[in-house]
């Protein structure tokens, strides 16, 4: 199926039975004969048949693969090449951690210095740190020494233990979520942002620019808001997969990557700030025709977590009842009552967030 909503197309007919159809009519009508279905030569244009149903399909997707709306691995990667995009990497999860001192004196902790969870999993300091007399304790970032997202989602105070012993240090532990791990970048994924690599091309700072290099600090980030609050001032706001709000480590990633001399004009001061999460309750009773075969409320329920998951994977959209309607219906609902959400519109850096899900099941109506 074709990215962005375009229709699908099709470079080569691969029917086995109207190329079949095709060589037979053609064949009978050079030959000036008819041939019934057991005759030898019959036979051996079907056999060529197979043949030319293979090669379309070659041509069809050897085709298909020059167009970005198609094209799968490797393909995708040689498009990207055209326009300077390489496909994100996976990277390591990142999180700040405390070393708390039992001794004041002058010291050293070591760039790769260890720290875990407990579970078999390392995170090594990123450079090294050098504790100045009287202090008591120091903040150090730790990177993960595995890329992809099995660092992600460990909360402060849970990675706890030193691995590499340094007399000197009471203890240790991260004051902030571990995240920013990511695996390689998806297709689709990839695919989007070398379909916004043009939008780079431009050093005059539009929309579109930040969002591809926002996009590029991180495969985690699904959508990004861009907006000038006042003059001069940029502010973006980046989303995660799955609606995921991002922490610190991500928004300095950002930061980082759109402040970047060689991405910001001299003139812009780019901030980089969580998403506004405008939180709303969703109140809704159901009831389903008397007359339909099978239990259909797993399948309801299912439909109202797919508008929790909906609302809150894109920033700006505004929360939509109509919508959570609709996919009850289509579920099998035969009428909806909602109490709440109500129409709410949204501003382009806000995300909505359900708080309380409360889904009632009304019982059996006559159709």
């Amino acid at each position: 199926m074709a990215r962005f909503n375009l229709p699908d197309i099709t470079f080569a007919n691969k029917s086995v039975e109207q190329i079949e159809t095709e060589v037979l009519s053609r064949y009978e009508k050079e030959a000036n004969v008819n041939l019934a279905p057991a005759d030898p030569r019959r036979k051996l244009l079907q056999a060529i048949v197979i043949l030319l149903a293979q090669q379309r399909s070659l041509i069809d997707y050897s085709a298909k693969m020059n167009l970005l709306s198609y094209a799968e691995d490797p393909f995708l990667d040689h498009l990207g090449a055209l326009t300077n995009t390489w496909r994100l990497q996976a990277q390591p999860a990142k999180a700040t951690m405390r070393f708390l001192f039992s001794i004041n004196n002058m010291q050293t902790i070591p760039l790769g210095t260890r720290v875990t969870p407990g579970n078999g999993l390392f995170f090594a300091v990123e450079q090294e740190v050098t504790v100045q007399p009287g202090q008591t304790q120091v903040d150090v970032l730790v990177v993960c020494m595995e890329a992809g997202t099995m660092g992600n989602g460990y909360l402060p105070g849970q990675i706890n233990q030193l691995v590499d012993p340094l007399p000197w240090v009471q203890s240790v532990t991260n004051i902030s979520a571990s995240e920013g791990g990511s695996d390689i970048e998806s297709p689709d994924s990839y695919a989007n942002r070398i379909r916004l690599a043009p939008e780079s091309f431009s050093v005059a700072g539009p929309d579109g620019a930040y969002e591809f290099w926002a996009k590029t600090a991180s495969p985690l980030i699904a959508d990004v808001s861009v907006r000038s609050p006042s003059p001069g001032v940029v502010e973006i706001r980046p989303l995660l997969k799955d609606g995921i709000i991002p922490g610190q480590e991500i928004l300095d990633q950002v930061w980082a990557t759109c402040s970047d001399k060689t991405v910001r004009p001299l003139t812009d001061m780019v901030k980089v700030l969580a998403p506004e999460v405008v939180s709303f309750d969703i109140s809704v009773t159901y009831w389903i025709a008397s007359s339909s075969a099978g239990s259909l409320q797993e399948a309801i329920e299912k439909a109202v977590q797919s508008y929790v998951m909906w609302q809150k994977t894109k920033l700006g959209r505004d929360i939509n009842p109509s919508e959570l309607t609709r996919l009850m219906v289509n579920a099998g609902a035969k009428r909806v009552e909602i109490a709440s959400p109500t129409f709410m519109r949204l501003e382009s850096y806000q995300v909505a967030e359900a708080a309380n899900v409360t889904v009632n099941y009304g019982g059996l109506e006559d159709d």
